[in-house]
């Protein structure tokens, strides 16, 4: 694995390095020892780094992997939107090319979600368990209101004017949510987080959420493994897309019903709900909660 080096057109990560994965290179950050190793999936806008928080807390009892998909975060940069078959099997040979055997724990937060899934379809062997943050469903039309329905997706994203207005509350947001991170990491990434390449991506990367559930709706169920979903009912700090109060309560209300769906589908399943939290907020400020996630389905895990 290469050191945190990058080329000219993408800067350097704070902490990390590189794993060369089919002649591109993949961020990668590994904490810890033991196994099931813990993999952490981001969701979209979201980079591997930003769940340092609660990477830190897992180190302490197992292996905890952080990694930006091809094309977002620190990673070379690929067509966007991507398939979930391209992104796991990147995710894949990641992971063996680092030498971390299965199987794992996946960690999906929102968009994550879809990936881990489809992670689940195509290596159902190498999945041990599942914490779902706030994650995606295959079914997320069917509980969402109009407004944030997947077709949808490329009308309610901001354009490149509301982009430049709301620079400013979102570095506001990103000094808020990452103030507690070390002083090398924090400035690097909140910059990262504002820049117009990044923030494209996270654009880009919620432009197919329809495909992504009729090519997980294409293959099986989850296997059943312990999964613990969990759930922010807050507001995140920062700029917030226009929408009525009765569309963001319809929000919530299909929010819970995905995570109550989610854990119906196993039977060593658990729904919690974090309050006074934002679903892009938990990972910053709630570590403790997506750690104590974490460790439970772990120890479920080792009894099943």
């Amino acid at each position: 694995m290469t050191k945190n080096s990058a080329s000219a057109a993408r800067p350097a990560p704070p902490t990390g390095g590189f794993q060369e994965v089919d002649g591109r290179r993949v961020f990668v950050h590994r904490l810890g020892g033991g196994g099931p190793p813990v993999v952490f999936l981001p969701g979209s806008g979201a980079v591997g780094l930003d769940y340092f928080a609660v990477q830190q807390g897992v180190s302490q009892f197992r292996t905890a992997v952080v990694y930006d998909r091809g094309g977002s975060g620190y990673s070379d940069p690929v067509p966007l939107p991507r398939t979930a078959a391209a992104v796991v099997t990147e995710l894949h040979e990641l992971l063996h090319a680092q030498d971390l055997a299965g199987p794992y724990v996946l960690v999906a937060h929102s968009l994550g979600g879809a990936y881990a899934h489809r992670y689940t379809q195509l290596y159902p062997q190498e999945v041990a368990g599942l914490v779902w943050v706030d994650g995606f469903h295959r079914d997320w039309a069917d509980f969402m209101p109009a407004a944030a329905n997947p077709s949808a997706g490329r009308q309610t994203s901001p354009g490149p004017e509301q982009i430049r207005q709301m620079r400013p509350a979102l570095r506001e947001m990103f000094a808020e949510l990452l103030a507690h991170y070390p002083q090398h990491m924090r400035q690097p990434l909140i910059e990262a987080h504002v820049s117009h390449e990044w923030l494209r991506v996270g654009i880009a990367e919620r432009s197919n959420l329809a495909a992504l559930a009729a090519e997980l709706h294409a293959g099986p169920d989850l296997p059943d493994v312990p999964l613990i979903a969990l759930t922010a009912e807050g507001t995140d700090p920062g700029p917030q897309m226009p929408m009525p109060e009765q569309t963001v309560r319809a929000i919530y209300e299909g929010m819970r019903k995905m995570a109550a769906a989610m854990v119906s589908a196993v039977s060593c399943g658990e729904h919690r709900v974090v309050s006074d939290v934002g679903h892009s907020q938990l990972c910053f400020t709630r570590p403790d909660a997506v750690v104590q996630a974490i460790r439970d389905v772990l120890e479920r895990a080792a009894r099943a």
